[in-house]
């Protein structure tokens, strides 16, 4: 927009100055022209009238008018009476030239200018002299040839100062522009920088009440809208933090009660479905916690950082590797390029899909597998990939497998609360990333998460 504001200034200010520049240009040209013709045919007609006396004392005057006239101008001189005789020592014209024939004949000046684009290398004048005692009777002609040299270095002095002058104009309104463009857009860029840090999940982030009165309006709209969001995204988290508190408490207890009672039960039946209940309770704990998870990604929006990818990854296989190693499952780091790549994520976000995914991944992974994760930059994207030696999915389980409380039948039965892949979606997407299924070379499945590399480098 800066620039679109510039260029039209820019391109206002040329129109002014050629508007006001070139008409001058050319005037200053056309009388330069006239001034010029009117001299030399002022010359060239005195000239004429010494050679009209007919006399030896005024032609000498003529001769030694002719000879100084040349050594004060670019010009020189020609002359040639009626019969085809000289003048002294002035050159002689040619009877056989259209220009002199004319004069002769008809009595009448020519003027030849060599082009007819402004002029050419010599402006050529020719004028008759009649004589003194018949004014019908023409006794000769008398040409000046006015080399124009110096008329074309005025000319370019003049379109050159000029140009040199729009130029000046132009460059000084361009920068005045561009200060005036900045000033006026300042707000607009505000407005952006407060809608670019809203959508990294800043709800913090406000824009000044400045400029204009329509963007000052536009500003207070937003920053009413953003401090109503704010207000409700605060009280969704209050509410989760709340619901945490009440359900888990209940749930608690309530296995802590079918304990007791299965420990002072000797009826083998009873006891049976006490622990049937208590595996219940344990199930719906883990969807209570899987819930509370998923609302928590839900209602937290934090600004993304550039975080150290490898150093997280690293740190939660790690966590995962004794898990593994219980089964005989490996899990495999490769793929990690040379640095340390940064994405742009919010801090905990990438713990918690690594900790669902590697728990899917692990899950269905048969004994003495392998799990290999995959860190590939790609542009502007760093792909983070997690394969398993599972069933894999079908193509329609692939479809579903995001959906809340769907379930995958996998090795180790329907243990799973439905919950995990929900989860990773919501937090990936938080982060304005991408999470896609797909099957893993040699059988198995892939969870590709594509995040957004950041420009910072990691050395």
């Amino acid at each position: 927009m800066i620039r679109q504001l510039i260029v039209s200034y820019v391109l206002l200010v040329a129109v002014a100055v050629a508007a006001f520049t070139v008409p001058v240009a050319f005037t200053l040209t056309d009388q330069l022209r006239g001034d010029t013709e009117l001299s030399v045919r002022r010359e060239a007609t005195t000239m004429a009238l010494l050679l009209g006396a007919e006399n030896d004392p005024s032609r000498d005057a003529l001769t030694e008018m002719a000879e100084a006239y040349e050594l004060q101008t670019p010009s020189t001189v020609q002359a040639i009476t009626a019969d085809g005789s000289g003048v002294g020592t002035i050159s002689r014209l040619s009877l056989d030239d259209p220009a002199v024939a004319r004069a002769l004949e008809d009595g009448r000046p020519t003027v030849d200018w060599g082009s007819s684009f402004v002029w050419g290398p010599y402006l050529v004048i020719t004028v008759p002299a009649v004589s003194r005692t018949d004014e019908d009777e023409t006794v000769g002609a008398v040409r000046i040839r006015y080399k124009t040299s110096e008329l074309t270095e005025r000319l370019w002095t003049i379109w050159g100062f000029r140009a040199i002058l729009a130029v000046a104009v132009l460059a000084f309104a361009a920068g005045l522009g561009a200060v005036a463009a900045r000033r006026l857009t300042r707000p607009l860029r505000q407005l952006n920088d407060m809608a670019s840090r809203f959508s990294d999940g800043d709800l913090t982030a406000r824009s000044p009440v400045t400029g204009p009165q329509e963007t000052q309006t536009l500003a207070r709209t937003l920053n009413q809208g953003a401090e109503r969001l704010d207000t409700l995204m605060a009280a969704q988290r209050i509410f989760v933090a709340d619901a945490s508190h009440q359900l888990r408490t209940p749930l608690t207890a309530l296995r802590l009660s079918l304990d007791n009672i299965a420990d002072g039960v000797d009826d083998e039946f009873v006891r049976e479905d006490v622990e049937q209940a208590t595996a219940e309770v344990v199930r719906m704990s883990r969807l209570v916690n899987g819930l509370l998870v998923l609302a928590r990604a839900e209602a937290k929006v934090s600004a993304a950082e550039p975080l150290p990818l490898r150093d997280i990854v690293q740190e939660r296989l790690h966590v995962w590797r004794p898990a593994a190693e219980e089964r005989g499952v490996t899990i495999a780091l490769g793929g990690v390029a040379d640095g340390r790549p940064l994405v742009l994520t919010s801090p905990g976000h990438l713990d918690q899909v690594l900790d669902n995914v590697l728990s899917n991944a692990l899950e269905v992974s048969p004994d003495g597998g392998t799990i290999t994760v995959r860190v590939e930059p790609r542009g502007d994207e760093v792909e983070l990939a997690v394969l398993d030696e599972g069933p894999g999915m079908s193509d329609a389980e692939k479809c579903r497998a995001f959906d809340r409380f769907w379930r995958g039948q996998g090795l180790t039965g329907r243990s799973g609360s439905g919950l995990g892949l929900a989860v990773v979606k919501q937090l990936v997407t938080d982060d304005a990333g991408t999470v896609a299924l797909r099957d893993a070379p040699g059988g198995g499945l892939c969870v590709a998460i594509s995040l957004r590399a950041s420009q910072r480098s990691g050395g």
